[in-house]
This record gives C-alpha cells, sequence and structure tokens, in this order.
C-alpha cells in the first residue's frame, strides 16, 4: 500500500512538470485512480487539478455545460478556470487575450471550444485571429485529430481508426497578406525546415507511442516546389530515422479522393496547416461528422483539447441540439493527459455505451434527443470502468 501510495504522489508531481507537456501526454500509461470529490463546479478544492475552460462561440458554452455537469456527477477531481474570449460578442481585447494566455500558460492545459473568426473582406487591422494568436503564443505546433468509428453508430465506412497530424503555427495561416497593386492580393506561405522536422518527428513519435505501423506524408510538392517540396524532404529525412515505420507519401488532392473511397489504407497522416484543416473536416465526416470526433493541441509544455474539426455550429445556438460526443470525448482524452485515468475511462465507456445502445441520439446522428438528453444518459451511464 505504501509503495502505491509513492507511484500515486510521484504521478501527481509529473503531471505539474513544465517540459513533459506534449511528451508526457503521448506516453502515459499507469492508470492512477484520484479521489473522488462532490462538486468541480466553480469550488477550489484542494488537490484538484487547474484546468482553463474557453467556452468559445456558437454552441461552445452549451458543450462545455455538458462536459461540467458529466464531471460533476463523475466527481472529477478538476477545477474549471473558466474565461470568454470572442471576435463575434465583442469579448475580445488584447487584456482578455493575455488573461487566457496567462491562466493556460499556468495551469498547463485547457479545454476549448471553437472561436470563430468573422469574414471581413475590407478589415484592415491585424489579419491574425484571436484563435491564430492563441496558437502561436503557446506554440501549439501539433494538432492531433483521432478519426475513430464509434462501436453502434454506422456511417458510410466502419470500423476506421486513423490519426491526422497537422502543423498548426505556419504555412497559408501564417497572415501574411497584402496588395501589391491595385487589385493584387498576395498572400505568404511560410514553411521553414525547423517546423517541419517538428513535426514529423513528432507523427513518427506519435507512431512509435502508439502502436502504429506506417506514416504517410501528405503535400503538393508537384506545384508547389519549394515550399512543400522542403516540407516533404523534411519528412523523408526523419522518416530514415524510423525504419520500423512504414513511410508513405501522397498528394494532398488524391489523399482527398484515396479518403473518400479507401480510408482503411491510412494509419498516420501528417500534414502542413491548410491541408490538416481540410483532412481534419473530411474525415470526421467519415465517422458522423464535426459532433463525434475529438481533437487536441500540443506544444512543448502545454496541451489543448477540442473538437476535432472546429466548427461553432451558430445556426443550432439556444436550440439545445449540439451533440457533445466530441466535447465529451475530448474531455476524457483531457483527463487521461492528466494521468486521471479512472475518470477518463468511465466517461469514454459511458459515452460509447449510450451511442451503442442507439436510443438517445442527437439530430446530426440520425436522432431525436436534444443535448440535455444525451448529456442525462451519459450521467445515467456512468460507472466503474473496466479493467484495461
Amino acid at each position: 500500500m505504501a509503495a502505491l501510495t509513492g507511484i500515486r504522489v510521484l504521478s501527481r508531481a509529473l503531471v505539474v512538470t513544465p517540459n513533459l507537456g506534449t511528451w508526457r501526454g503521448l506516453m502515459t500509461t499507469a492508470a492512477v485512480r484520484a479521489t473522488p470529490r462532490s462538486a468541480v463546479d466553480d469550488v477550489k478544492v484542494e488537490g484538484a487539478f487547474p484546468v482553463t475552460m474557453l467556452p468559445g462561440d456558437g454552441v461552445g458554452p452549451e458543450l462545455m455545460h455538458a462536459v461540467k455537469e458529466v464531471f460533476k456527477a463523475a466527481s472529477v477531481p478538476v477545477e474549471f478556470q473558466e474565461h470568454h474570449l470572442s471576435e463575434v460578442q465583442n469579448m475580445a481585447s488584447e487584456e482578455k487575450l493575455e488573461q487566457v494566455l496567462s491562466s493556460m500558460k499556468e495551469n498547463k492545459v485547457a479545454i476549448i471550444g471553437k472561436i470563430h473568426t468573422p469574414m471581413d473582406t475590407e478589415y484592415k487591422g491585424d489579419l491574425a485571429s484571436y484563435d491564430m494568436r492563441l496558437r502561436r503564443k503557446l506554440d501549439l505546433f501539433a494538432n492531433v485529430v483521432h478519426v475513430k468509428s464509434l462501436p453502434g453508430y454506422k456511417t458510410r465506412h466502419n470500423n476506421l481508426d486513423l490519426v491526422i497530424i497537422r502543423e498548426q503555427t505556419e504555412g497559408e495561416y501564417s497572415s501574411l497578406e497584402h496588395e501589391s497593386a491595385r487589385g493584387v492580393i498576395e498572400c505568404l506561405k511560410i514553411v521553414t525546415r525547423a517546423k517541419s522536422q517538428r513535426i514529423a518527428k513528432f507523427a513518427f513519435d506519435y507512431a512509435t507511442k502508439k502502436g502504429r505501423g506506417k506514416v504517410t506524408a501528405v503535400h503538393k510538392a508537384n506545384i508547389m516546389k519549394l515550399g512543400d517540396g522542403l516540407f516533404l524532404q523534411c519528412c523523408e529525412e526523419v522518416a530514415e530515422l524510423y525504419p520500423k515505420i512504414k513511410f508513405e507519401t501522397m498528394i494532398i488532392d488524391n489523399c482527398c479522393m484515396q479518403l473518400v473511397q479507401n480510408p482503411y489504407q491510412f494509419d498516420v497522416l501528417v500534414m502542413p496547416n491548410l491541408y490538416g484543416n481540410i483532412i481534419d473536416n473530411l474525415a470526421a465526416g467519415l465517422v458522423g461528422g464535426a459532433g463525434v470526433v475529438p481533437g487536441e493541441s500540443y506544444s512543448a509544455e502545454y496541451a489543448v483539447f477540442e473538437t476535432g474539426a472546429r466548427h461553432p455550429f451558430a445556426q443550432a445556438v439556444g436550440r439545445n441540439i449540439a451533440n457533445p460526443t466530441a466535447m465529451l470525448l475530448s474531455s476524457s482524452n483531457m483527463l487521461r493527459h492528466l494521468n486521471l485515468e479512472y475518470h477518463s475511462n468511465m466517461i469514454a465507456e459511458a459515452v460509447k455505451k449510450v451511442i451503442k445502445m442507439g436510443k438517445v441520439r442527437t439530430p446530426d446522428m440520425g436522432g431525436y434527443a436534444t443535448c440535455r438528453d444525451l448529456t442525462q444518459a451519459i450521467i445515467s451511464s456512468l460507472s466503474t470502468p473496466q479493467a484495461s
């Protein structure tokens, strides 16, 4: 018993070690059962893990409410520190951005909704959205979306299991645009050797630690010979360091077609920023859409958990029809990152159990249940997780 107590203390200590953020989240395997508590909403509890919560726009606040309700019912030892940042609700400013960044830097872990970027073709200010600036300032270079079929929920392709890894700090989303001549806009795509090598190494490390056998680099080097050529070259160089992992390359347009025709050929895919944004959404559609696929972003120090396909779903606001599945699965992944394996498994198993039964599903999954109905069904299904 003394030895077990020592392990738990050590695990708790590892969680707050700043420099282990990304890699600790990928390597953690030990299950740690944390002491339950009765409430997590806006209550400071000694020993609870502080987590920054950023509800975002659209249905984000509704999804976060579902997370808080499930965490409360499961007695999850997490203390949410909630902040609000929105460009569409006039809740964005440098001061608010710095408050959010300060919280995230202190806590190291965050769960966020989609911070919607208004479309304004006449805008003359800073072209970088608050969402992009947040990710850059935290250097959240690696976005990971695990696209996996949910048992009992039939889609066009079933039993899918693939991972999309996206570099998200450069590429087309560098916010470097200018009018070089009247009626002529130039948008700069930035590709660097350092960041290309970094994301390639992350992808191969991920494949190694997760027991996956193949990495596919997605590119358009046949046309963008220098930019995507550099990205592809870096992937090829890194691949040589991992002889046990099969390496393939595929042009982005062919990759889109192949994902629709035969997605089973893929295992781990790594790609630049814009391609990753497109493929995340396409692949989410293969297993049920934006409402069922979780996502996460990593830097060397920080981990941010979110939905895999980032949509505000503004047309659903206030209608109580948003699907909380993706955000709840993402919150489960967050708990695993915090070494709270017991609670992570409890929530993930409850979500999958309700989906598999098929009686309570939101409209996007072909059902008639509300967001509240699905949340309550998941709460009712919470139980001691099966031993793995």
